[in-house]
């Protein structure tokens, strides 16, 4: 198990930890169940029937295969490789170069183009951004980040719970307190939130990570991806994208919404700065030439 997996089970258990605290906090556990299961039952809809919505969202077409024959090709031999079936491909009508894995399981995956980055990108470059795609759905990452959806949708709703609940005390029990727990009340919900929303964006950073290590051990070494990224890196910020939405803007192997790259912004950030990525991705190369030099 990696280091990025172990940061995501990290991450994933403080979530449950708040989920437990605010549940207990709002209306004890029959409150924390009900939300629960509420949340649960808006993201199980989300998993299995929002990649429908994305690719309409996103005007996305199969990809014709008499055009792209090339393309099938490289599919085929790297979904060989990783031990996954063959997935849909779609093209999306935009100039800016990026691409997107969703699908509800391995078995019914899917991967989305931009014909920017089919236009903009060499063979070799497309082979990592489409390694990269294949290991979100080989690390079952749609799962991951339902769950983290779920857990966090749940604190929000824990959260409107225990400001309404607050909201709704009677005059008596206001003045005993003075006014104190009802401050208090509302920072812990508001920390909370807040707290879960960034280990949610923490987990969409550690599974892009994790996507492109996958994706360098897939395709035998990261040149490609480290190129495609550089080139992500300079294109998102010169080409918006038309129909980018913040509500999936974690699926890309870039941030569409690609601005400024301070402190606070990398922090409610859906993906990590992409140097930093291509920085990693030398490290594992060096990593392998090491290796290979040891075998030889």
């Amino acid at each position: 198990m990696t280091w990025n997996s172990v940061k995501t089970f990290l991450l994933l258990a403080s979530l449950t930890v708040i989920l437990v605290f605010i549940g207990r906090l709002a209306g004890g556990p029959a409150g924390m169940t009900i939300a629960l299961i509420v949340a649960a039952g808006m993201n199980l809809v989300a998993y299995f029937f929002g990649h429908k919505l994305i690719l309409w969202q996103y005007r996305a077409q199969p990809l014709p295969e008499r055009e792209y024959k090339w393309l099938y090709d490289m599919t085929r031999r790297l979904t060989q490789r990783a031990g996954l079936p063959m997935p849909k491909l779609y093209l999306i009508p935009e100039l800016q170069p990026n691409a997107f894995a969703t699908g509800p399981s391995p078995s019914k995956g899917i991967v989305a183009f931009t014909a920017g980055l089919l236009q903009s990108m060499t063979p070799e470059e497309v082979e990592g951004v489409l390694a990269h795609e294949l290991a979100h759905i080989k690390n079952r990452d749609m799962l991951t980040m339902t769950i983290a959806a779920t857990i966090v949708g749940a604190i929000t709703w824990l959260v409107d719970m225990l400001r309404w609940s607050v909201f709704f005390r009677s005059s008596r029990d206001r003045e005993e307190d003075n006014g104190l727990g009802l401050v208090l009340v509302i920072v812990i919900g508001i920390v909370a939130a807040l707290a879960a929303t960034l280990i949610q964006l923490a987990i969409s950073r550690a599974r892009e990570y994790e996507a492109d290590r996958t994706a360098a051990l897939l395709t035998g070494s990261p040149d490609g991806l480290i190129s495609a990224l550089a080139k992500l890196h300079q294109l998102t910020h010169a080409l918006p994208m038309e129909h980018a939405n913040t509500a999936t803007a974690h699926l890309f192997i870039a941030n569409p919404f690609a601005g400024v790259g301070d402190f606070l912004a990398n922090l409610f950030s859906t993906h990590p700065p992409i140097p930093k990525r291509i920085e990693k991705l030398q490290q594992l190369k060096k990593a392998q030439s090491a290796q290979s030099y040891r075998l030889a």
